[in-house]
């Protein structure tokens, strides 16, 4: 690993792609006593159950050159006790966003060769799952997609925004969306040329299991979690975005991400505001700047920056990390807030500004 050498704050310009502003609606959970703890106890993240499996009883099966609105209308056509939709290979266009508003509605595609292509000047989404709205009233269980390609044709996109005023009108235009949903699974997807993020949690989702998700050329990040507990992300290919290939913002805790390679993204992960989550098997590979950024979030009081409270990164651990060839050093630790985090068997070359960087000595126990 290279040795420890402390550089100049990150460039603002590169924080502010991942900087989008959410209100802080939860209090994070206590903290545990040592960095040792991380990795003995406090990981124990119980998998999803399988979405929908026992609650599934209706299939829809689409044929060939089904339109946005035909998939819509069959998922709405499930029962209230659930369903599956499944599509046909070859390319769907939507003007508007499939959305699974109900418990227990799966929609599956026939694998890669089913693309869901967001339509010239349609500014939406793909894909929402959950209620459509800007503060969802209720929490849906059991959703999945499954086994589908998303081209978000960013640009010819106008606006990152679905919609301009009203409800939706804070929900962006990502690939898959995931908020205010449990018990919930997005598997065999690829998310690509969306104009805002590849795949977004937000709103309280809890027990989402993500797996092999493939996530490239989005106009920010490939996989973004925001208010995000006790889920599984699995099996990424996060690749060649302009922002993240993971952006983790507001109160990611308790999770496990595993099995990742991010490769040539502006940042490898971004994060602040993350608590007790588990990092095994991440591959980093030429981010443009640094492998993984930690901070806490900051606010002006009485004009001088303060760190916000309750926004740092703690007690995360990182288990077989490898940084390559970044373009700053492999893990910068920017605020002396954020301690009590642990790497454990790293493997850091040829990164331009070496393996550590942190904002004052001793935030980080490596092992």
């Amino acid at each position: 690993m290279d040795d420890i050498n402390a550089v100049p704050l990150i460039d603002r310009q590169v924080v502010g792609r991942m900087n989008t502003k959410y209100n802080q609606k939860q209090h994070f959970g206590a903290l545990a006593k040592t960095a040792a703890t991380i990795c003995l106890g406090i990981f124990l993240v119980t998998p999803p159950a399988p979405a929908a499996v026992a609650a599934t009883l209706v299939y829809v099966s689409l044929p060939a050159g089904v339109s946005g609105e035909q998939v819509q209308k069959a998922l709405d056509s499930l029962a209230d006790r659930g369903g599956e939709v499944v599509l046909p290979p070859g390319e769907i266009s939507l003007s508007a966003p499939l959305v699974l508003h109900r418990d227990f509605q799966t929609l599956r595609g026939a694998g890669a060769e089913t693309i869901l292509k967001v339509a010239d000047g349609a500014n939406c989404p793909a894909i929402i799952m959950g209620e459509p709205v800007n503060h969802p009233r209720k929490t849906l269980v059991g959703l999945r997609v499954a086994n589908l390609t998303i081209d978000g044709n960013r640009t010819h996109q106008q606006r990152e925004l679905w919609k301009p005023s009203g409800e939706g009108s804070e929900i962006r235009n990502n690939g898959i969306i995931v908020q205010a949903v449990t018990d919930s699974a997005v598997e065999h997807v690829t998310s690509a040329h969306n104009r805002s993020g590849g795949v977004v949690t937000t709103l309280g989702v809890q027990r989402l299991l993500v797996r092999d998700l493939n996530s490239y050329d989005n106009e920010f990040d490939g996989l973004a979690c925001y208010e995000t507990t006790d889920s599984i992300f699995t099996d990424l290919s996060l690749h060649d975005n302009p922002g993240a290939g993971i952006s983790l913002d507001l109160a990611f805790n308790h999770n496990v991400i595993s099995n990742a390679v991010l490769v040539a993204n502006d940042l490898g992960i971004f994060m602040r505001a993350s608590r007790e989550n588990n990092f095994q098997n991440i591959t980093i590979h030429n981010s443009h700047h640094f492998g993984v950024f930690m901070a806490n979030a900051e606010w002006l009081q009485a004009g001088i920056v303060q760190p916000e409270p309750k926004s740092e990164c703690t007690q995360n651990a990182f288990t077989n990390l490898v940084a390559k060839n970044c373009g700053s050093a492999a893990f910068r630790v920017n605020n002396s807030t954020c301690t009590n985090n642990i790497i454990i068997n790293p493997h850091f070359k040829d990164n331009l500004k070496g393996g550590l960087s942190l904002a004052q000595p001793n935030l980080l126990t490596v092992q």
